[in-house]
């Protein structure tokens, strides 16, 4: 009897221990109150990303994407950013941006010199015809920027 007593109390302690840090974590989430990442428009994600510096059109990057995408929800990408990727000089992050997404911010792709080459392919959704933004930012503090149009046949977001 003296081992159900211990687990039955075991279990209450337990029990208790978890409800208490999801109410101080509600209440914590309560007092600041933090825009989504989904309710953002192109204008604040371009500023969460760099900070209010300036973006610069660069040819250094080559970004492959259809000029039609049949369907939205699967629209292959291919960027490249020419870079030397050494200690010194290299891409730091990739970011994707769909300009009339409800989530404007498709994709933030991190790099380091180890990855040798700035490259990388996926697959977005976009909900309709419209540019796509890339954003290399350099390890200099510079952004560089690129940007194609997609027309979309069938939308992928809902």
């Amino acid at each position: 009897m003296q081992r159900r007593s211990f687990i039955k109390g075991f279990g209450v302690v337990l029990a208790a221990s978890a409800v208490v840090p999801v109410t101080m974590m509600a209440e914590e989430a309560k007092k600041a109150p933090v825009q989504s990442p989904n309710k953002m428009n192109i204008d604040s994600a371009i500023k969460a990303i760099t900070g209010g510096k300036a973006l610069v059109p660069s040819s250094k990057i080559e970004f492959k994407a259809p000029e039609i995408a049949e369907n939205g929800a699967v629209v292959p990408v291919k960027i490249t950013v020419e870079s030397p990727m050494t200690k010194d000089d290299y891409v730091k992050a990739i970011h994707i941006l769909a300009k009339k997404n409800g989530n404007v911010r498709c994709t933030d792709i991190f790099l380091t010199p180890a990855n040798g080459t700035a490259h990388f392919a996926t697959r977005i959704k976009l909900g309709e015809t419209q540019d796509i933004l890339v954003i290399a930012q350099m390890s200099d503090g510079t952004f560089l920027s690129a940007t194609q149009n997609v027309k979309v046949t069938i939308g992928g977001c809902g």
